[in-house]
Parts: structure tokens; sequence; C-alpha cells
């Protein structure tokens, strides 16, 4: 019995040690973010040499770059107003979305007219920057890199994975917020 004490007594001690954590099968670098940047920007320069390429097959349109990154010209321009959409401002447009070799994706009928509050409303990146570029009664055609278009996710439906896309904007319409009017 007294062995057993003593048998027990060495059980407990040794064996109420604190819990140790699980260390992990393989440790994580960040190799997985750097190769991942390293696909983005290869996939961007394709995408900016497919763009570069059908710019300069169009011998019709001057191309202008945008700060953000897209390519676009004028179909319609309005020399009486300087006046460009600004945060809040509700814009009253039309769009479409055609694939960079002019395949229909979204017509602008199928999409209707929209109202899209600035900066406050949901659109695909690059529309977002672009109704910022245009005044009222003016039209242009954009040149996207996917990017700036669905990015890796697409829109669920008919544009895919890393798809850069065209797409002919119009405003409309443009009605000032109040703090503009000042």
């Amino acid at each position: 019995m007294k062995y057993l004490w003593l048998i027990l007594l060495v059980v407990v001690f040794f064996g109420c040690g604190g819990p140790e954590p699980r260390r992990p099968i393989q440790a994580k670098t960040s190799s997985f973010f750097k190769e991942s940047i390293e696909r983005s920007k290869k996939l961007l320069e394709i995408e900016e040499k497919l763009i570069a390429d059908i710019i300069a097959k169009d011998s019709f349109h001057d191309y202008n770059q945008s700060a953000s990154g897209s390519w676009y010209f004028y179909k319609t321009l309005n020399e009486n107003t300087e006046y460009t959409p600004q945060s809040d401002d509700l814009v009253t447009m039309t769009y479409d979305i055609l694939s960079l070799s002019n395949d229909t994706i979204y017509s602008a009928e199928a999409i209707g007219i929209v109202q899209y509050k600035v900066d406050k409303q949901e659109l695909f990146p690059g529309l977002r920057n672009s109704v910022k570029l245009l005044k009222e009664k003016e039209t242009a055609t954009f040149l996207y890199p996917s990017s700036l278009a669905y990015g890796y996710h697409g829109d669920n439906n008919k544009i895919g994975i890393n798809v850069p896309i065209k797409s002919t904007l119009s405003i409309l319409k443009i009605q000032k917020q109040q703090d503009s009017l000042k």
C-alpha cells in the first residue's frame, strides 16, 4: 500500500504538466503572397500588351490613359461645360460590357439606364473611376484590364475569371450634390 501511494504521487506529479500547444505540421511563409503578386504582375503585363495591340491597330481613335490604368477614346465630346461628376453627385448613365474582341457580354439595353451616386454605390472598379472622367452628354469607350473589371472572381454569371473588358459609357445627366453647387 505504501508503494501504491508513492507510485500514484509520482504519476500525479509528472502527469499534470500544463497543456502543450500544438505546432503546425508545415510552417507557411510569405512565399504564397509573393507568388500571387508575381502572377498578378505577369497577368497585368499580358493584358496591357493585348490592349496596346488593340490601340496600335485602331487608327481611327485617339486613346487616352486614365490615372487608374484604363485606356479610352471619346465618341462624343461636350465642350459646353467643364463639370465632371464629384463624390455624392447623382449620375444618370448607360453602359455596355464587351469582350476585347467586341463580343457583347451585356448590352446597354439589357443593363438599362443606371442612376449612380458617385463613390457611394457599387460598380466594378474601372467604371467607378471612368464616371468621374466624363462630363454630361459625353460618351467614351474604355478598355479595362481584368484587375479594373471583375478581377479574379468574375461576375458569377457571364464574365469569367481575369477577363479584360471593353465598355462604352454615356453620361446622360449629372445632378450636383448640394455641396457641389457652392
